[in-house]
C-alpha cells in the first residue's frame, strides 16, 4: 500500500511539474499545490450479458459518455479515440488506452486546487458470453474542509459512477436508456 501511495505522489509531483512549467514559461503562476493530499480511489464494476470487444464498440469511444450520461460531448481538439484528443466533457483529455480501455484526465482549471483526477474505463472478458464493465477514478479530495464533507464527496462520486455503469449496461446489451430525469437549475 505505502508503495503504492509513493508512486501516486511520484506521478502527482511529475503531472504538477508538467503543469506548473508551461505556466511558469508564460509567466504565470502555477496551480496551488496541495500540502497534504488525500488520493481516493474509487473502482467500480458492472457485468454486462454481451463479449467485451461488443460491449466496447457500443460505449467505448471517448464521446460515447455524452450518450451513457445524457450530455453533449464533441471532440475539440484531436481525433476521437487516439491519445491527447480532448472531450468537451470538462474539457477531459486522453492519455491513455489500450484496445478495450481508455484513462482520461482533467485539466488544471483556474481559481481551483489541482485534484489530479483521472479516470480509466475498461471492458473487460470473463468468459466468451460476458463481459465487466471497470471505471475507476483516482483523485485528491483534501481541499474539502472535513472528513464529513470527504466521505458526502466520495458517496456522490459512486452515486454518479453507478448511474453511469447502469446505463452503459442497458446500451451494451442492447436495451434503450428510460427518459433521462429533469436537470435542475444549474445545468450540467
Amino acid at each position: 500500500m505505502q508503495n503504492q501511495l509513493l508512486k501516486v505522489t511520484a506521478v502527482s509531483a511529475l503531472a504538477l511539474m508538467f503543469v506548473a512549467l508551461p505556466a511558469a514559461a508564460q509567466g504565470q503562476q502555477p496551480p496551488p499545490a496541495i500540502p497534504n493530499p488525500t488520493y481516493l480511489v474509487i473502482p467500480m464494476e458492472i457485468t454486462v450479458n454481451k463479449p467485451a470487444v461488443e460491449v466496447w464498440k457500443r460505449v467505448g469511444k471517448f464521446c460515447d459518455i455524452g450518450e451513457w450520461m445524457r450530455i453533449q460531448c464533441r471532440i475539440t481538439a484531436g481525433k476521437d479515440g487516439e491519445i491527447g484528443a480532448v472531450r468537451s466533457v470538462l474539457n477531459e483529455t486522453l492519455v491513455g488506452k489500450t484496445e478495450l480501455s481508455y484513462t482520461y484526465t482533467q485539466p488544471v482549471r483556474e481559481g481551483r486546487p489541482y485534484n489530479l483526477i483521472h479516470g480509466t474505463m475498461e471492458a473487460r472478458p470473463v468468459t466468451a458470453t460476458t463481459s465487466k464493465i471497470v471505471y475507476t477514478i483516482i483523485y485528491d479530495n483534501s481541499m474539502l474542509p472535513d472528513d464529513a464533507a470527504r466521505e458526502k464527496d466520495k458517496a456522490a462520486m459512486v452515486q454518479r459512477l453507478q448511474g453511469m455503469l447502469d446505463n452503459m449496461k442497458i446500451l451494451a446489451e442492447g436495451g434503450t436508456l428510460p427518459p433521462a430525469p429533469p436537470r435542475g437549475g444549474r445545468g450540467q
